[in-house]
């Protein structure tokens, strides 16, 4: 709202003093403006810092899986690790991670600002934005804690939960999420990749994929646990003691990445329909994810009772999280009918990949590198051939000089938003293996990777932290 007392000074012509009672009337205006600035600005830091919360209690529902997922004498060490994920992933976040991230202004690779969070806030972020993109940081950790689970070594959790928070995630969310990222879709200027920009709306690359081919690398260097595989090779299933926990962790990650990764909710599209604007937008984000979920738990639940001849809570569960590893890429920018789709190929891309897993003799407790990274590697190719183009155009900036952004292959784009997000994904898989690979084998190097065989088989609840999660007895009763 804009006001001057001379465009109001002659309309009040027949006014004694007009002069002055237009300057009060402007003045009365631009306060009212003011104060609607102020309200839009409170509602969505708001909107953001609930968001915040929102994904921070996905570190509890890793927390609760991860905890199922294993055997009862590792619950203490791997719940130890997931506090250790958020602990350590906040002071590395802090310190290096955010400034990496989106320290702007900065070069294409890596940002260079706001160390320590120094001239912090700005106009173009606030601290609800830092803990919102902490809470993203500690999630792919947490994501690599769980296929390396049961075997490994404390200090060898603090070595990598530091360093993945604080350069490898955050290198890679500056690449498609800061605005001077070389191939993120929010480029003020026309040099987007392709001309599009990879469209990964809540991490299906960054955070689904960075954490699952972590965790990939650190199961492979450290090898399968004791008695996975038995003398012939044939895979022995070592059971998490708790299905109650696994389904309990599952439902608190039902909703934390997508909506909230809007960041604003006042937000109006110019549409026709006063009803609608980016409230809706935010809306049919959950019901994608819900439909995503949905349909890979479905899928799931008849497809393993056909391969292996019961139901399997686990298994589903397991499902589950695989449709909404897929579907976070492109929640925003798709049909909810799409999600159907997307949810039921992610089921097949879980089974497939712990066929090979089991082939390989591959050992992740909680199938992390087959879920993250294999499902989020479809959701970004669902992306590329079925986000929406009157979607793409309300989520996404205009590009200059152009009418609109590349979309789907199979909603009638060109193709170009598709080879985008094929780059997103030949990119994270080079950049996590050239930076975490080495990691895990200095530290096996080391020997400050995996515990010994004892400690492995007495349970590191006994061995390294001081006593069982559970008390099987009680000490008082003779």
């Amino acid at each position: 709202m804009a006001c001057t007392a001379s465009d109001l000074a002659p309309l009040l012509s027949a006014t004694v003093n007009s002069t002055e009672a237009a300057t009060y009337l402007c003045s009365q205006f631009s306060s009212m403006a003011s104060q609607l600035s102020d309200t839009a600005y409170a509602v969505n830091n708001t909107y953001l810092l609930f968001s915040a919360y929102l994904v921070f209690a996905m570190q509890l529902g890793f927390a609760m899986l991860c905890a199922g997922s294993v055997r009862a004498k590792n619950t203490m060490n791997i719940m130890l690790t997931n506090v250790l994920d958020a602990a350590a992933g906040g002071l590395s976040y802090y310190l290096f991670g955010y400034a990496f991230a989106f320290g702007s202004p900065s070069n294409g690779f890596i940002g260079r600002h706001f160390f320590g969070l120094r001239e912090f806030p700005t106009s173009q972020a606030d601290y609800s934005f830092f803990l919102y993109q902490w809470a993203f940081a500690i999630a792919a950790a947490g994501i690599t804690s769980g296929s390396i689970a049961e075997r490994t070594q404390f200090v060898a959790y603090l070595i990598y939960s530091s360093f993945l928070t604080g350069f490898v995630y955050p290198v890679v969310s500056h690449w498609f999420w800061s605005r001077d990222g070389w191939a993120s879709p929010f480029k003020s200027h026309n040099n987007l990749l392709f001309g599009s920009g990879a469209i990964d709306f809540a991490g299906s690359g960054v955070v689904h994929m960075v954490g699952g081919i972590a965790g990939l690398w650190g199961a492979f260097i450290e090898g399968p646990c004791i008695g996975r595989f038995d003398r012939s090779g044939r895979s022995v299933v070592l059971r998490g003691h708790s299905a109650s926990l696994v389904v309990l962790g599952s439902f608190l990650l039902w909703y934390g990445f997508n909506p909230g990764s809007f960041f604003t909710i006042l937000q109006s599209y110019g549409d026709s329909r006063e009803y609608y604007g980016q409230w809706s937008a935010e809306g049919r984000t959950a019901v994608t994810t819900t439909l995503a979920g949905s349909t890979a738990a479905l899928t799931t639940l008849f497809g393993k009772r056909l391969l292996v001849g019961h139901w399997n809570v686990v298994d589903v569960c397991n499902g589950l999280l695989g449709g909404f590893a897929a579907i976070t890429a492109g929640c925003s920018v798709v049909e909810p009918w799409a999600a159907i789709i997307c949810g039921f190929i992610a089921c097949w891309v879980l089974i497939g990949c712990n066929k090979l897993a089991k082939k390989l003799k591959y050992d992740d407790p909680l199938e992390a590198a087959q879920l993250h990274g294999g499902c989020g590697t479809w959701g970004l190719l669902f992306t590329g051939l079925f986000a929406k183009e009157a979607y793409v155009n309300e989520v996404y900036p205009k590009i200059p000089n152009k009418a609109g952004r590349p979309y789907g292959l199979f909603m009638g784009g060109d193709g170009k938003l598709l080879a985008a997000q094929i780059i997103q994904i030949l990119v994270i898989t080079g950049w996590v293996t050239m930076t975490m690979g080495p990691l895990f084998y200095g530290l096996h190097k080391l020997k400050l990777l995996r515990i010994s065989s004892g400690d492995e088989m007495a349970g590191m609840d006994l061995t390294r932290h001081g006593g069982f999660a559970y008390a099987y007895h009680d000490e008082d009763d003779q």
